[in-house]
């Protein structure tokens, strides 16, 4: 080989070496946290979608998770966590960030299917307020179609919870209060205990996930209907979604509209949930018809009371947006 064609050789193998380096340095990887154990009900979608991202996105982006709480992190820290820039991203309800973002509550009580946030406007307003107020880009929603239930260790006949001692979060505080229930802050990872040794009757719950924390071993009974519509969404630290370039962008956007897209079937699994429920021994109980109406309409018109109160200046248009 000449000394030029040996040049030559050597020039290109540099070239191909730099190219390959370019590549890797474009790759970024960010580290995520869930609010639960891995594995854990609210935890699979967004490990899903972990996997896509990891997937789709070799030699752009990929995700370090490393984790759920309360292992990693306690679960009403998670906020904190993302909105400093300790984690990149992160699986959580807004019901556990309240105090960091009062308007949060009203996407567990959306109406509207998260596939017509894209279009009407609802995605542009949270991504605004979820970026001034949680510094916080909201990226995709992990669960939807998903409501809430009461969860009882005994019977009512109507929509009177007083002198009962229910686990609950601050987004049904005000209904249970409403309903003469005394409402204790409860981390889920206690309910089980609390219900063991008595200190709560009963408590509210999404449809599924009970099982996880076993807490059908001491639950008897579940109100009907559910109210409100249980959010869970992945969110990204919004300095880091900044320093993103377009191609990392997209393949998360892309990932988190799948993930978005695998609720459209929970119809059918909240009702296997439920004949689950009814062969561990949980009975339903359903209200008479007028009943049923006050339960209905004082689960709405706590909530949306309690969420334009606190925040009278976002509260309506975000009802106008989430709701029909």
């Amino acid at each position: 080989m000449t000394l030029f064609k040996k040049i030559a050789s050597l020039g290109v193998a540099c070239a191909l070496a730099l190219g390959v380096t370019q590549a890797v340095a474009q790759e970024v990887t960010i580290k995520a946290v869930s609010a639960w154990a891995e594995g854990n009900f609210f935890s699979l979608n967004f490990e899903k979608f972990v996997q896509k991202v990891n997937a789709d996105g070799k030699g752009i982006i990929q995700i370090n998770y490393l984790g759920g709480g309360p292992k990693v992190m306690p679960q009403f820290e998670v906020g904190n966590a993302l909105k400093s820039g300790v984690v990149d991203i992160a699986n959580v309800t807004g019901n556990f960030y309240t105090s960091l973002l009062p308007e949060s509550d009203a996407l567990s009580v959306s109406t509207i299917p998260v596939q017509e946030w894209r279009k009407n406007g609802a995605y542009d307003y949270i991504n605004k307020l979820w970026g001034e107020k949680l510094n916080a880009y909201y990226l995709g929603r992990a669960i939807d179609n998903m409501p809430y239930h009461l969860f009882l260790k005994k019977p009512v006949t109507k929509p009177d919870l007083t002198g009962m001692r229910l686990r609950g979060l601050p987004i049904y505080r005000d209904f249970f209060e409403s309903l003469g229930g005394n409402v204790l802050t409860i981390p889920p990872g206690e309910t089980y205990t609390a219900l063991e040794r008595g200190v709560i009757d009963g408590y509210g719950w999404p449809v599924s996930g009970i099982f996880d924390l076993s807490l059908q071993e001491h639950t008897r009974y579940r109100i009907e209907p559910g109210f409100y519509n249980t959010e869970v969404g992945v969110l990204v630290n919004l300095n880091t979604w900044k320093r993103l370039n377009d191609r990392q962008r997209a393949v998360l956007q892309e990932a988190a509209i799948w993930m978005e897209n695998l609720n459209l079937e929970n119809g059918k699994k909240w009702e296997e949930e439920k004949a689950r429920q009814a062969a561990a021994g949980i009975q339903p109980i359903v209200f008479s018809p007028a009943d049923t109406a006050i339960y209905a309409k004082r689960a709405e018109g706590t909530i949306w009371d309690s969420i334009v109160k606190r925040s009278p200046q976002h509260g309506p248009k975000l009802r106008q947006l989430l709701t029909r």
